[in-house]
């Protein structure tokens, strides 16, 4: 496994009740001594090294014996979590490819120092204290089932910052976000039913129920100590979009909480494109729902993803760019945590629009520069019957603005860009990052 360098762990585990538990960690000459409460319970804190590639040992010993757990590493941990386009793994989904996960996989047994814990689907009726998961090293029999995004996010990382990094991915495909929050949280939520949380039918928990991810695969983890979290979700809410801001600003606070280290760096990937039903705006909806809650949120970032699929995806809810969205991530903590300050990391978002003349000139935050000064698609404008028609843009660097217009729009009143279930972003800055999707207009 690897533990986060630099700082106090936790280590906990059980015992008899009111035991005397020792623990001995290599990287120190100290016996670490604790007694385990009425319940068998006992947690130790230990302060880690700098990181290195120094195979290390902890060992855990009572009135009963000794347990020893071997090849620890010392360097970032984060947790990844979400549904099916963070769980996808480098060898794809059977109707899903990976793009350069096959090359990943081959050249795994080269990154030592890269660990991956995946956790298996595990729902529970309550919180329990362990689950099905175990690290895996990096080689080319074990990278085929690794999370792509995590393991891309980790691959930049452990080359960049030379040090080691293991990620602890436990998510599942087809999760509702309901299904990460905890059942005092949920029960006051009138548009979801709880009874559901108490059924599991023969081939076992189904992906919509309600708090069993929370209950059986993130709770166990909550004494380990990370840096941060990942979260790729958001899919399977569309629908519900109206709630969703408030529901993941709820879940970022509680995981906060039960993890106890503060304000811990929580990114979350946007939704990618993809027609729902057809030519409607419902993932467009979920998109502005991320972005606001991330505005509203202390350390908390976003990754655009809506120039990362190809136009033959439009029915492929698993797009195969996965390096990118790992990428990307990286690019956020490297930025934000690492202190890589000259990386690039934060998409331009809308911030005003003026009207002059028959276009409107769009303003935004965070632009440095433009890919380029030519034409763009997924631009529409409207005049006072709010209807929208395609657009024309472009670029002026000079004053970091798009104008827009339409030669069937005379009076314009409002612009949105790329907000469709499926549309490909092309308006980038010069580092290449894509704007984020908007709306000038708050018709619905």
């Amino acid at each position: 496994m690897v533990l986060q360098q630099n700082t106090s762990v936790r280590l906990w585990g059980e015992a008899k009740p009111d035991a005397r538990v020792t623990v001995r960690v290599s990287w120190d000459k100290k016996k670490h001594v604790t007694k385990a409460d009425s319940k068998g319970h006992w947690t130790v804190q230990i302060q880690t090294p700098k990181a290195d590639y120094t195979s290390r040992h902890i060992e855990v010993s009572d009135e009963d014996g000794t347990v020893r757990a071997d090849n620890i590493l010392i360097g970032e941990v984060w947790l990844c979590s979400g549904q099916s386009n963070m769980e996808m793994p480098l060898e794809g989904f059977l109707d899903s490819p990976t793009e350069e996960g096959n090359e990943a996989i081959a050249e795994a047994g080269l990154k030592p120092g890269i660990r991956v814990l995946t956790v298996k689907r595990t729902g529970a009726h309550v919180p329990v204290d362990t689950c099905a998961y175990g690290w895996k090293v990096c080689n080319a029999e074990n990278a085929p089932e690794f999370s792509a995004v995590g393991y891309f996010f980790a691959e930049q990382l452990n080359r960049i910052l030379n040090v080691p990094v293991g990620v602890i991915c436990t998510s599942w495909g087809g999760s509702r976000i309901e299904g990460w929050l905890p059942r005092e949280i949920v029960q006051n939520y009138k548009d979801i039913d709880l009874s559901r949380a108490e059924l599991k039918n023969k081939r076992g928990w189904h992906a919509g129920v309600p708090t069993i991810m929370y209950n059986g695969m993130l709770y166990p983890f909550k004494n380990y100590t990370i840096k941060g979290f990942l979260w790729y979700q958001g899919e399977a809410n569309i629908y519900q979009h109206a709630d969703y801001a408030e529901r993941m600003k709820t879940l970022v606070k509680r995981w906060r909480e039960d993890w106890g280290l503060g304000e811990l760096p929580f990114y979350m990937a946007e939704i990618a494109p993809y027609d729902y039903r057809g030519d409607h705006e419902d993932g467009a909806y979920l998109r502005e729902a991320q972005y606001k809650a991330v505005s509203e949120l202390k350390n908390c970032g976003i990754v655009c993803t809506n120039d990362l699929v190809y136009p033959q995806e439009r029915r492929q809810i698993h797009p195969r760019q996965k390096r990118k969205v790992g990428d990307r991530f990286a690019y956020l903590a490297l930025h934000n945590d690492y202190g890589y300050k000259n990386i690039e990391c934060v998409s331009p978002t809308y911030k005003s629009m003026e009207v002059k003349d028959t276009a409107i000139v769009v303003h935004f935050n965070n632009v440095k520069g433009f890919s380029t000064q030519a034409y763009y698609e997924g631009f529409e404008i409207c005049g006072e019957d709010h209807v929208f028609h395609p657009a024309q843009a472009k670029t002026d660097y000079r004053t970091m603005t798009v104008r827009v217009w339409s030669d069937r729009v005379k009076h314009p009143v409002a612009v949105r860009y790329c907000f469709r279930d499926f549309q490909i972003g092309t308006l980038k800055t010069n580092r290449l990052l894509p704007f984020a999707p908007f709306r000038t207009d708050d018709f619905k």
